[in-house]
């Protein structure tokens, strides 16, 4: 059975049928490197990771593309009010922002072009735009003219009133029509730019990922995503000058977009004081932990960040790992499990397979146990491809996110004192060594094969 997708530009789920099966071609936007990373910049970031490790189970090469927005006028206003280059801003962010999704269980992509690397075939495909009429020079900046683009509006299906007040940019005397957007804008001397047929200036946000996407994946891609804030004005532009640049009926064949985050129910957003930064959350949460609340609803529909979805996902992996420490998997290879799969590839049906995750550790539980080593390589492989249970599970249980305050040796010297406590029958001296540990966070597991321990807080 073919992969399906939801695909935006029909409103409707599809088989996934590449362009070419032997190198299938997707593009995410990435970052814009000028802060950190809130948990909506991790969403797609994970969700399209997911995506990357499914089709690559299916197809021989996948070529994932995700860039990093390393000029942008938030990143002058940032390095303006630091008093520093641009590249100090973006270095330190890309870095974070790695740092940070690689906690969170993704991957690098197969490709992550940056926009400054790419400036000449930005100017190309500008001059391009010009020559075929799609775009004009006014004032020292280079416009796209969506008058002259047919289907112009196609993905986000809104008139043109909707458009233009959607539009990212404020209406310039100098437009032809107001929802004309910028490809190229000139520069002071106090911001960054590059020589050009139209001056020194800098290039639009939109045109930057059509020359990368171009010069990596081609005229025609096969996937394209991001989240739905993204729809407009990003990829409808995207569409517009591309297609045009190019002379294609096409840009991306397939779009997919993933829903937003709330918080306690309610909108992101920094007036309400709301926006989690995923490098803090990293010094209170395991990433794994961040990774599986992000999976457990759907992409298209929103995701509500609280507590106690954090709380319940912990304690869902705590269950998890303690199977797979309990249960050792064999060394053979296993597949991972039919129904997951099934599930993923169904429009990656991530709360179907984490309920088939889920069935699988409590066949796991009951089983016989001869057949636990295999049900447990199973249940490992099959986490994997959602990007979970691959800790070693003792060093799971050890962790304290944010901080490398867990004194092992010390630990385990409490535990022996307590043991040998015990063993005198000094319950007395044994209860206050395990309140102590309970008060550094440290709860201890009493069992058959001795003294477990793991970090609660």
């Amino acid at each position: 059975m073919a992969i399906q997708i939801y695909n935006t530009l029909t409103r409707q789920k599809e088989d996934f049928v590449p362009l070419d099966p032997e190198r299938v071609t997707m593009y995410a936007c990435g970052p814009t490197v000028y802060n950190y990373a809130h948990i909506g910049n991790a969403r797609p970031a994970v969700i399209f990771d997911l995506l990357y490790r499914v089709l690559s189970r299916r197809f021989p090469k996948v070529v994932y593309a995700r860039n990093i927005t390393d000029v942008d006028d938030k990143i002058n206003k940032a390095a303006a009010e630091q008093g520093v280059p641009i590249d100090t801003i973006t270095k330190k962010f890309a870095d974070i922002y790695h740092d940070d999704m690689a906690a969170l269980g993704v991957g690098q992509p197969t490709i992550e072009p940056r926009a400054t690397d790419h400036i000449d075939a930005i100017i190309a495909m500008i001059e391009r735009l010009i020559d075929k009429g799609f775009a004009y020079e006014a004032e020292g900046h280079v416009l796209f003219s969506i008058e002259q683009a047919d289907d112009y509006g196609e993905l986000s299906r809104r008139d043109m009133r909707e458009m233009v007040a959607g539009a990212r940019v404020e209406v310039a005397p100098y437009k032809r029509h107001p929802g004309d957007f910028v490809l190229w804008k000139p520069s002071d001397e106090s911001q960054p730019g590059w020589d050009s047929p139209w001056g020194h200036g800098r290039p639009g946000w939109h045109i930057e990922c059509s020359a990368m996407s171009a010069a990596h994946l081609g005229e025609v891609i096969d996937i394209h995503g991001g989240g739905q804030d993204l729809i407009f004005p990003h990829h409808e532009n995207e569409i517009a000058q591309s297609r045009c640049a190019h002379g294609t009926d096409r840009f991306a064949r397939y779009w997919m977009h993933n829903g937003f985050v709330t918080v306690e129910k309610r909108k992101m957003s920094k007036s309400l004081g709301n926006t989690l930064i995923v490098h803090e959350l990293l010094k209170e949460w395991p990433g794994e932990v961040m990774r599986y609340l992000l999976l457990s609803a759907h992409y298209r529909q929103p995701l509500d960040w609280s507590e106690g979805a954090l709380e319940q996902a912990r304690n869902t992996l705590d269950r998890l790992y303690g199977l797979l420490r309990d249960h050792p998997p064999a060394d053979a290879e296993a597949e991972p499990q039919a129904e997951v799969v099934a599930a993923l590839e169904d429009d990656l049906n991530t709360p179907t397979a984490l309920a088939e995750l889920n069935t699988l550790a409590r066949r796991l539980s009951l089983a016989d146990e001869s057949e636990q080593p295999g049900l447990a390589a199973k249940l490992k492989a099959t986490a994997g491809l959602l990007g979970l249970l691959q800790a070693d599970p003792e060093d799971w249980f050890k962790q304290r996110p944010g901080s490398d305050e867990v004194d092992e040796a010390k630990i385990e010297d409490l535990i022996a004192q307590r043991n040998a406590a015990r063993k005198d029958r000094d319950f007395a001296t044994a209860d206050r060594i395990r309140d102590e540990l309970a008060e550094r966070g440290i709860e201890l597991e009493d069992g058959p094969g001795g003294t477990r321990w793991k970090v609660t807080s």
